[in-house]
């Protein structure tokens, strides 16, 4: 064990000391006695296989139900205290991992230094580097706020404790320590009712609040110091490499709470949430910046006072104290705008501007670029609006609204017509001066939702909006439609309007699909030479496993990048990715390093998910970690791209893919009462029971998995530890090929490819964090007799992949080559695999005596539920 894993031990070892001690006060030493048992048969199990794992199994089985919920508890909470203490080592001064380098921005600039690459091209990429993250409130973050806050200050602690000092100071801190595990230990971890979109937006604005809005400027001063160091660059100030912008309040797309009044709501507090951080910002410089001295265009605005600097911000204070009162009188009732209340940007950027330019000119930079900076790098990447908000709609309602329009006006079937037919309507309508909406047509119910969600885009200015995002794109008439219904509701500016393509099906039209809408003429002058295209990572793998939904998905965007060449238009992509490998997460530095080339030339956007957005950018200095793995990946795939695979990797590929596809589906779709083993082998229908967000968990509350959301689909195959979304065929193809061709041409591409190389890393972190011992044990006891063969079949499947994936990597374990993850599992296995027992033993309980089940052990297995994700961590 290194420095780097001792220290990250030595910290949990320590954490856990603090919550043995509060289960000891509060349940007393022979109950602490019982957890410690417990685990250690757990750690036992882990060296000695069935023996120790039947001891685990009796043991848990003999819990008496008011030993049940706390037991519960003992493991989850201990396993939130290892992700706490993980995230932190991530920026601890003890942190090494082999993988990653400890300036990552440095080695990459000293990386094109040596390149034959020109100083003018590499400024260029540079300046021109857009990367947007995009906030979601996917339900996987299991975490209630209140316990987000006591894990932040953990965190804080931890990072006091290593900064040293004395022996009172160190007492000072584990005394803190034990309060916030305490007050842990004594809040309900499991939320009382199901958050609605508004309260997932305050979440995402909490986020913001907490960690982004010093993040980003930190990030910012990072790359500036780097760049002007190495490469002699010097990055203007309004260039900010990252923004962000958001869906919580925005996504409607199969979501019935999400409203045209939350999005309202959501967009007046997003702009009151961000007129009071900068309230708190320009107070802080008005004390600070009492220099006499300015330059001439500054003294033009304030007169002759002694005081310029303060009397310039004191009015913009005053502007947004203004602005701050307004959002919050327009929650309750619409409000017109004082004069004094900011409506533009610019209004808050040029006072901060001037300032910061003033200071410089008259010698003062060294305090030019102190507070002053950073609250000028926030204005050009928050805004006034903290967010830009995207929305989300599926294209059927879009559809649908225009045929009620069109059969109101006796003009024929619009869902009916062709796709001609359709363009030809929707361009007329769209060239047309007339009003389209006729002023005495009563729409239904959900198309005048629609119009006044687009009255609601229209009511705001063009920097508080995002992308309108189409789900289930067919057509280039599903853009035009979108566009129409804008124009119809006076939306007076451009908003971009993405399809997004999910399936597999809508993969490989994708390119084609874009290829139609940009030969639109009228399309093409409306875009100005821009597309966003969003590629669907969830519910592709959802559809065709995960290897085949990857290579759709390369090609995808390998055949858009070549289209919006050939019609001379930057396109941007879009990522929908999630936390899970499943949902197209993984480590965001490989990932982007590995897509195809060209297509990072104009940027990026990514979803960031649930779970991970605390994960990545939950405190200041791991999101600034964060930003600059994203940031490097992008500027190298942009300037040092990958190589084009070959034909033979293509070849090789294609066969993976399709014998992964076949084996996926012929199992998922077509093998009888597989549905019914799913449910019964996982907690998918107790998953409904827990709140985790505002949208439903089914698409339909009727019907098989297509009615199933991914998240969920994936989520319960991680809790009893199968996994089988992530897996599912691939050993089966890498099978075929190894004995088709053998390993020379798999091995090829893993060294030079970084595509395949990615995607087989991260099956194997999947792999490693499966178990067939528990996936066996959930079928021996909740699976019935006539489905347990199906069961033993997935599982003999599984120890197939793992060993098809070592004979491909070489290695006699997995993920030999990432000690650092194959640490993190092992530190979480002997507290994840109690809980998953335990889950089966609530599960039996629950499914075969209903009437027996108390809330105590309805919440115990809520609590099962939430533990094993902590301990999943990206693959839940």
């Amino acid at each position: 064990m290194n420095d780097s894993q001792a220290a990250l031990w030595s910290d949990v070892h320590l954490l856990g000391e603090f919550l043995g001690q509060t289960i000891k006060d509060d349940l007393g030493e022979e109950f602490l006695g019982k957890v410690e048992w417990i685990r250690r048969l757990s750690k036992s199990e882990r060296a000695g296989g069935t023996p120790d794992h039947l001891a685990l199994v009796e043991a848990l089985q003999q819990l008496s139900d008011d030993e049940l919920l706390p037991l519960a508890r003992a493991f989850s909470q201990f396993l939130n205290l290892a992700n706490i203490a993980e995230q932190y080592h991530t920026i601890s001064p003890f942190y090494r991992d082999d993988n990653i380098q400890a300036n990552p921005i440095n080695a990459l600039l000293q990386k094109l230094k040596s390149q034959p690459l020109n100083k003018l091209v590499i400024t260029e990429a540079i300046e021109q580097m857009a990367i947007e993250l995009v906030l979601t409130a996917h339900p996987t973050e299991v975490t209630r706020r209140t316990l987000i806050k006591k894990h932040e200050a953990i965190a804080d602690c931890l990072a006091e404790k290593d900064q040293g000092g004395d022996t009172v100071k160190q007492e000072k801190i584990h005394n803190r320590l034990a309060q916030l595990i305490s007050q842990a230990w004594h809040t309900n971890e499991i939320r009382q009712h199901r958050p609605t979109p508004v309260d997932e937006a305050k979440w995402g604005f909490a986020t913001i609040e907490n960690s982004l809005w010093s993040a980003v400027p930190a990030f910012c001063r990072v790359l500036t110091t780097e760049l002007e160091k190495v490469l002699g660059i010097n990055l203007s100030k309004q260039v900010i490499p990252i923004r962000v912008a958001s869906w919580m309040g925005g996504d409607r797309d199969g979501n019935p709470n999400v409203t045209a009044k939350v999005t309202a709501e959501v967009l007046l507090l997003s702009r009151w949430m961000a007129a009071d951080l900068y309230l708190r910002d320009i107070q802080i410089l008005i004390d600070e910046l009492s220099m006499a001295i300015c330059s001439e265009p500054l003294r033009a605005k304030v007169d002759a006072v002694n005081e310029p600097y303060r009397a310039l911000l004191k009015q913009l204070k005053q502007r947004l104290k203004a602005t701050l009162l307004w959002a919050e009188q327009s929650l309750s009732e619409p409000v017109t705008p004082s004069n004094n209340v900011l409506l533009d940007d610019q209004a808050l950027i040029e006072p901060l501007a001037l300032c910061y330019q003033s200071l410089v000119d008259c010698g003062m930079e060294t305090i030019a670029n102190g507070p002053i900076l950073d609250t000028l790098y926030r204005a050009h990447c928050f805004g006034l609006h903290l967010v830009k908000l995207d929305i989300r709609q599926e294209a059927g309602r879009h559809t649908a609204a225009i045929a009620e329009i069109v059969n109101y006006l006796e003009l024929g079937n619009y869902a009916e017509w062709n796709e001609q037919q359709k363009q030809r309507f929707l361009l007329q309508e769209l060239a047309s001066k007339r009003p389209l909406i006729p002023s005495k047509w009563r729409p239904s119910a959900e198309t005048q939702e629609l119009l006044d969600t687009c009255r609601v885009i229209a009511r705001q200015p063009a920097t508080a909006m995002g992308s309108y995002v189409i789900s289930m794109a067919s057509q280039p008439s599903d853009v035009l439609a979108v566009l129409l219904l804008l124009k119809a509701t006076d939306v007076e500016y451009k908003i971009p309007v993405v399809p997004l393509f999910e399936t597999l099906a809508d993969l490989d039209q994708a390119a084609e699909i874009i290829d139609r809408l940009l030969s639109v003429e009228w399309y093409q002058q409306y875009i100005n030479g821009y597309q966003q295209v969003m590629i669907g990572y969830s519910d592709s793998a959802k559809d065709a496993g995960f290897l085949a939904a990857a290579w759709a998905q390369y090609q995808a965007q390998e055949k858009l990048v070549q289209v919006a060449n050939k019609h001379n238009v930057q396109l941007v992509l879009f990522h929908g990715r999630g936390g899970s490998i499943g949902r197209g997460g993984g480590p965001a530095h490989a990932a982007i390093l590995s897509q195809p080339p060209g297509s990072l030339d104009h940027g990026m956007r990514v979803t960031e998910q649930g779970e991970m957005i605390r994960f990545k950018f939950g405190l200041p200095d791991v999101a600034v970690r964060s930003m600059v793995l994203y940031w490097c990946a992008a500027i190298e795939a942009k300037l040092l791209p990958p190589p084009v695979p070959t034909n033979n990797w293509r070849g090789t590929m294609a066969k993976i893919a399709n014998q992964s596809l076949t084996v996926y589906r012929q199992t998922v779709k077509e093998t009888p009462d597989f549905v019914h083993y799913f449910r019964a082998a996982t907690p998918e229908q107790e998953l409904g029971k827990l709140p985790l967000g505002s949208r439903p968990a089914k698409r339909r509350q009727e019907g098989g998995i297509e009615s199933l959301r991914a998240i969920p689909w994936i989520f319960a195959w991680t809790q009893n530890r199968l996994m089988l979304p992530s897996w599912l065929g691939a050993g089966e193809a890498l099978e075929s090929i190894l004995t088709e061709s053998g390993s020379n041409s798999l091995t090829e591409m893993m060294s030079q490819w970084p595509f395949f190389r990615a995607k087989i890393n991260m099956l194997e972190m999947v792999l490693a964090k499966a178990d067939l011992t528990l996936a066996a044990h959930y079928d021996e006891r909740l699976v019935p007799a006539s489905l347990k063969p199906l069961g033993f079949q997935l599982q003999q499947q599984l120890a197939h992949t793992v060993s098809m994936v070592k004979q491909l990597t070489g290695s006699e374990t997995l993920l030999a080559d990432e000690p650092w993850v194959q640490q993190s599992i092992a530190l979480r296995n002997p507290y994840t695999d109690p809980l998953n027992v335990l889950q089966v033993e609530l599960l039996y309980r629950a499914r075969n005596n209903p009437e027996l089940v108390t809330d105590l052990i309805e919440q115990a297995l809520m609590v099962t539920i939430t533990g094993i994700a902590a301990g999943m961590r990206n693959t839940g």
